[in-house]
């Protein structure tokens, strides 16, 4: 049986983050962010992150958890997203899943499963190196 989860989704700028923080201090909820630009640490400007000052001492799950440099997938997210969900429910409170990033709210709502797939490094190298090679040209 899945958990009961509110979900609030919609394009950047269309008052998620204001709506989902005042949801979650009147009903006892946190936030599990479904955002796959406001997971990376540093990346700021362009994904409405919310600041600290916004996030009014309401905790906020899979934000600033990974360095740009880091592979970050579908599958890795709904890991942590479900992972996160499954503490806030622990503590008695109500999961919030908020953003904009449509395959990341389909792989939670609908289940959806992603194989780990193993990466081709030498077949990314040579594409990177044509690439580097056309951008000269």
């Amino acid at each position: 049986m899945k958990p009961k989860v509110i979900v609030i989704i919609g394009p950047t700028a269309s008052g998620k983050t204001s709506l989902s923080i005042e949801l979650a201090k009147k009903i006892d909820g946190e936030i599990v962010s479904c955002d796959s630009m406001q997971v990376y640490k540093d990346l700021n400007i362009g994904s409405a992150k919310p600041s600290i000052e916004e996030m009014q001492g309401i905790k906020h799950y899979l934000i600033d958890e990974v360095e740009p440099t880091q592979r970050f997938s579908v599958a890795e997210y709904k890991k942590r997203a479900e992972s996160a969900i499954e503490e806030i429910l622990k503590k008695g409170k109500v999961p919030i899943v908020v953003g904009g990033t449509g395959l990341y709210v389909n792989s939670l709502i609908y289940g959806i499963e992603y194989e780990d797939i193993k990466l081709d490094e030498k077949y990314r190298e040579e594409l990177m190196n044509i690439a580097k090679t056309e951008e000269r040209t």
